[in-house]
């Protein structure tokens, strides 16, 4: 079995490279879709098959793209945490590795295949929203994950990750900040709570498929880093829900749906910053 596996994994890369190579190069498309057909009739290992990606794009793909986001957040709900400390991703040097996640990885692939039609045009906006610049396969393997983004707050500062609305959330408050960022604005716990208590929130404030970056005090930072955590708020009528991979490295846990006003009543965060992409 191992073999059998090793070995269609191995052939997958030799064939999707060959596919990048005339892809990029304004090869004839037929030859791509040949190439296309091959590689996506290897079997493979992963949390969803192509056919279920391609199948539920399909099933989706007339809701506006923050419904999709959420939706395709909402698939992994149950999906086990990614204890490795770099992220399974970066460690097999893979675009998909749905099998276990972590925050930011659930983020990932959920805006990907969120804005993608088929699972091979998911892994071109992997190649873009995942990094600084952008991604580069070779033999079947990212070689440049050494230039991707590690920390939220680069996410949501790089204009990639969508339209900051922070500002709509509530009243801003400011953070120390850190790596050559004097102040971080956010909304605090405090003011939210309020906002989330107080009744009806319009889905201009939060609406499905915003993503929540949750800044952490200055004196529980460890890497110099602001954002600790990041969740994708999915909205049922007047219920938001955050559906986030809950968890820790050195211990495990899952993606997780639950209500938004009850996780931001017990989180260790001290406020937070939200984009959308509209």
């Amino acid at each position: 079995m191992w073999k059998a596996w090793i070995e269609n994994t191995m052939l997958q890369r030799v064939l999707v490279d060959l596919w990048l190579q005339v892809w990029s190069h304004g090869g004839d498309m037929a030859k791509v879709a040949i190439i296309l057909t091959i590689v996506f009739s290897v079997p493979s290992v992963s949390a969803f098959t192509d056919h279920d990606i391609q199948s539920f794009q399909r099933d989706i793909a007339d809701r506006p793209l923050g419904e999709r986001i959420a939706l395709w957040a909402e698939k992994f709900v149950g999906t086990p945490y990614d204890t490795d400390p770099l992220g399974e991703y970066v460690a097999k040097k893979a675009i998909v590795a749905d099998e276990r996640v972590d925050c930011m990885y659930l983020s990932f692939r959920a805006l990907e295949l969120a804005m993608s039609h088929t699972p091979e045009e998911a892994v071109f906006i992997a190649l873009d929203k995942r990094f600084w610049g952008r991604g580069v396969i070779k033999d079947g393997m990212v070689v440049n994950y050494d230039e991707r983004f590690q920390y939220g707050e680069d996410m949501i500062d790089s204009g990639k990750w969508g339209r900051e609305i922070t500002a709509d959330a509530g009243p801003l408050t400011y953070l120390r900040g850190e790596r050559e960022r004097n102040r971080v604005g956010m909304v605090s716990k405090e003011a939210l709570l309020q906002l989330l208590v107080g009744g009806k929130i319009s889905d201009r404030v939060f609406r499905s498929g915003d993503f929540v970056f949750f800044l952490k005090s200055p004196d529980k930072r460890v890497a110099e880093e602001i954002v600790g955590h990041i969740g994708i708020i999915k909205r049922e009528g007047d219920d938001l829900y955050l559906i986030h991979a809950s968890g820790k490295k050195n211990y495990g846990g899952a993606v997780k749906k639950v209500s938004f006003r009850e996780y931001i009543r017990s989180m260790p965060f001290a406020g937070v910053r939200v984009s959308r992409f509209d």
